[in-house]
C-alpha cells in the first residue's frame, strides 16, 4: 500500500486532483446529511488550496478579507509556511493562524478548484 502524501510533496496537477476528489466527497456528505464529515471535507480543501498558492504574495501588516466569512478581516503579522499568523479586527484580538487559501485582497479572488 502506499504511504499518503503531505499536500506540501504533491505536484499542483496532484493538488488540483485532491481539492476535486475533497469537493465530491464534501458534496455527497452534505447531501447525507453528514455535517461533521462534511467540515473535516471543506477544511482539508482548504488547505490543499493553500498550496497552490505563493505566501510572497501575502503582505505581513496587509488586512485580508476572510473567505467565507463576509465582512470579516485578519490582519496578518507574520508568516510560516502557508499559514498567516495574526488576528482578526472584530473580537478579541487572539492571534491566530489562517491558511494563506482563507484570505483574499479586497476586490479580489484565490485560485479555484477548476
Amino acid at each position: 500500500m502506499e504511504k499518503e502524501k503531505r499536500y506540501s510533496e504533491l505536484s499542483e496537477f496532484e493538488l488540483h486532483q485532491e481539492i476535486a476528489k475533497l469537493n465530491e466527497k464534501a458534496r455527497k456528505a452534505e447531501q447525507l446529511g453528514m455535517v461533521n464529515e462534511y467540515a473535516v471535507l471543506e477544511r482539508k480543501a482548504i488547505m490543499a488550496k493553500a498550496y497552490l498558492l505563493n505566501p510572497l504574495d501575502f503582505k505581513p501588516g496587509e488586512i485580508y478579507e476572510i473567505e467565507g466569512d463576509p465582512g470579516a478581516y485578519f490582519r496578518i503579522d507574520y508568516l510560516n509556511g502557508v499559514f498567516a499568523w495574526g488576528y482578526r479586527l472584530v473580537g478579541n484580538k487572539q492571534e491566530e493562524a489562517l491558511p494563506i487559501s482563507m484570505l483574499r485582497k479586497e476586490g479580489t479572488r484565490q485560485a479555484d478548484s477548476r
